[in-house]
């Protein structure tokens, strides 16, 4: 009876074994090709590359400083980006980074630790050199030409608003005038419009009192 418990143990073991080789088998490989670039005194931008083949549903970054003063997890699901713009650094400060694949059935492991050192503030990039390839130059650049079409589309509805309030008020001058041309019209007296009356019967008298023999009586 004392080596149930013995059996039992082992089986429980040989599963948890198991259920971590099965998720190490499920995590996606780590990330590669992390490099650092467009470095500025208080920010740097961190990219990396993914293997083919497995579905990568986010990244997390681990960010430290290098006396250890400071760490930060940065963690992002539901995007497909290789690149993240780190803010908020320190100048002339050396900083350690490692990536992270996030997969459906859990996280890969580190990729390998990167050191960079920010700039000076009084440093600057030549003019030349704009972060054309930085991935959240490249959003502001979309950004920029969301913003454009947007405003040709809000001019393009104002001056058909305003093209259709010109023709209502042209259209309402019009009923206004021709409104006021029928009153006018109606308003004009009666006597303008009548024929002047013909005497009825009256030379007809005249002729007959004229012609009409006159009777003379004399009394003896």
């Amino acid at each position: 009876m004392a080596q149930v418990p013995i059996y039992v143990n082992c089986i429980a073991l040989v599963l948890s074994s198991c259920n971590i080789l099965l998720v190490e088998a499920n995590r996606p490989p780590a990330p590669v090709n992390v490099t650092v670039t467009h470095l500025k005194a208080d920010s740097a931008t961190v990219s990396w590359d993914v293997p083919e083949g497995d579905v990568i549903i986010g990244y997390a970054i681990s960010q430290q400083r290098q006396d250890g003063q400071m760490q930060r997890f940065i963690r992002e699901v539901n995007t497909t980006n290789r690149a993240c713009v780190l803010w908020d650094l320190d100048e002339e400060t050396d900083y350690i980074i490692q990536v992270q694949s996030i997969g459906l059935y859990g996280e890969s492991q580190a990729s390998k630790r990167i050191h960079f050192r920010t700039l000076k503030k009084s440093d600057r990039f030549p003019s030349n050199s704009s972060n054309q390839d930085d991935p959240t130059v490249q959003g502001l650049d979309k950004s920029r030409h969301l913003q454009t079409g947007e405003l040709i589309i809000i001019a393009v509805v104002l001056i058909m608003w305003a093209a259709v309030i010109a023709l209502f008020c042209r259209q309402y001058d019009i009923i206004k005038d021709n409104d006021f041309n029928n009153n006018k019209e109606k308003a004009k007296p009666s006597s303008e419009h009548s024929t002047p009356e013909r005497p009825t019967g009256g030379l007809l008298r005249s002729k007959f009192q004229k012609t009409a023999p006159s009777i003379n009586i004399i009394e003896v």
